[in-house]
């Protein structure tokens, strides 16, 4: 497989003022602003340099990968390859994706040659090359088994030869690592790391979506960190120097650390959170946005409840990164509940801990009877979709209304598909503070107390 010169700082793809809107095909009331999935995104993408992409859901990580790949059309600005304004797909880049996206009636070398029959490469060539793939990458002796005889660990193998057989001077990979087993990820990501770093894949530059800190700290040589609601760039940080690069160096524990507050404190200043040494070697600093409307994190009040009795017991204070890992949680899983905790009032994320409330503390040592009650107070002072549903119920003679009285109103904030997920959670959380029944067959709401609901919002 050749190799390319890499003359690192040459800058080969850039993204200029991006913004992704949702597209509603002229179904949004008239005056109402279309949500914002990305807005002003500037972002360089050097020769020579592997950057992660971080951000919660909702941050358009993957949209953005789409974006620079061609894949997606920008709703305003633009994206050049080598300076040249790029329309379409990009020749020059591969995709590996998160689900192996193979073949199941391919053998490994048919799956990996596909890139190459679409760039009309004479059968012999095409066969050496895609060998040469599949040797690089550590499946040699696989070449005629297909799919459902490789393990997940090789399935994806096979899609790094697949990407790599085609020579891109970009690779992009989609949360690479999430659909395998940890110790699969673990040699995966080992091996992939050895190959780049020893030139030994024929890529110029490498972007990596992800939602896994550690992922991105291990690997990375800048690692970008977007904020969601609508997506921007927070922040710029430098990757550790290689021999930082160690879960059991100080300075990794202090920049997973420094990344865990930035990503759970989405309100706070970035500069407030920056340590002191750190402070003006980013390079880029945004401001903080007010959001115009509240965003419901998608949690069960069961995960909530554990997170909130789990923290209580370790004496009302924890850190952020440990409760991950105390509870096996990704960042990405872990955000939603902690967003969830904040949004009811029980908690607070504070300098990478999360600290309990006092509220959150009688939370916590309630029973069953209690613990519901302070969830519906805490529910209908704090949440306004669950105050706006009830107040309009109170109003109605009935007492009911269609679900569709709530969704349209959701609508003018959130994709269609966001719309329906934010109201299933108001609901879920509604029905557990016993505001409101819900009938999903007829999409009817219904206040079954109606004096002493309409009181809780008086």
């Amino acid at each position: 497989m050749a190799n390319f010169n890499i003359h690192p700082g040459e800058t080969l793809l850039e993204a200029r003022n991006i913004k992704k809107i949702y597209d509603m095909d002229g179904k949004r009331p008239r005056g109402v602003n279309p949500p914002v999935v990305l807005d002003d995104i500037n972002l360089k993408i050097n020769a020579g340099e592997f950057v992660a992409l971080l951000g919660p859901s909702g941050s358009g990580k993957s949209t953005l990968l789409r974006i620079l790949a061609g894949l997606l059309r920008p709703t305003e600005g633009q994206v050049l390859f080598k300076g040249v304004p790029q329309y379409g797909t990009n020749p020059h880049l591969s995709i590996v994706f998160q689900t192996f996206a193979l073949f199941p009636w391919l053998t490994v070398l048919q799956n990996v040659e596909l890139g190459l029959e679409a760039q009309e490469v004479p059968p012999t060539q095409r066969m050496r090359r895609s060998l040469a793939a599949i040797d690089t990458i550590g499946l040699d002796g696989f070449e005629d088994a297909y799919p459902k005889e490789l393990s997940g660990g090789m399935r994806q193998r096979v899609g790094f030869a697949r990407a790599l057989v085609v020579e891109p001077e970009l690779l992009f990979m989609d949360e690479p690592f999430s659909a395998l087993d940890v110790l699969t990820a673990a040699n995966l990501r080992k091996e992939l790391l050895s190959l780049w770093r020893e030139h030994k894949i024929p890529t110029r530059t490498i972007l990596m979506v992800t939602h896994n800190i550690d992922d991105a700290v291990l690997m990375a040589d800048r690692i970008v960190v977007l904020g969601a609601n609508p997506g921007i760039i927070r922040v710029e940080l430098p990757g550790l120097p290689m021999e930082q690069r160690d879960a059991n160096n100080d300075n990794y524990t202090k920049m997973v650390d420094l990344i865990y507050r930035i990503m759970t404190s989405p309100r706070a200043d970035i500069a407030s959170l920056m340590p002191q040494e750190k402070k003006g070697t980013s390079s880029k600093l945004a401001p903080v946005k007010q959001q115009p409307y509240q965003v419901l994190p998608h949690v069960a009040i069961s995960d909530v409840t554990g997170l909130l009795e789990l923290v209580h017991s370790k004496g009302d204070r924890e850190d952020l990164y440990q409760l991950g890992r105390d509870l096996q949680l990704e960042v990405d899983d872990l955000l939603p509940m902690i967003d969830a905790a904040h949004i009811l009032g029980f908690a607070e994320a504070q300098e990478g801990d999360l600290i309990l409330t006092e509220t959150g503390k009688r939370f916590a040592e309630a029973g069953v009877l209690e613990e519901k009650d302070l969830f519906r107070q805490q529910a209908i002072k704090n949440v306004t979709m669950l105050r706006h549903i009830v107040r309009d119920l109170a109003r109605e003679p009935s007492h009911t209304l269609p679900e569709e009285r709530f969704l349209n109103e959701l609508q003018q904030h959130f994709s269609e598909d966001e719309s329906w997920s934010q109201l299933e959670t108001a609901i879920n959380w509604g029905r557990y503070a016993e505001l409101f029944s819900y009938q999903e067959e007829r999409g009817v709401f219904r206040l079954e107390e109606p004096e002493v609901v309409a009181a809780l919002v008086s």
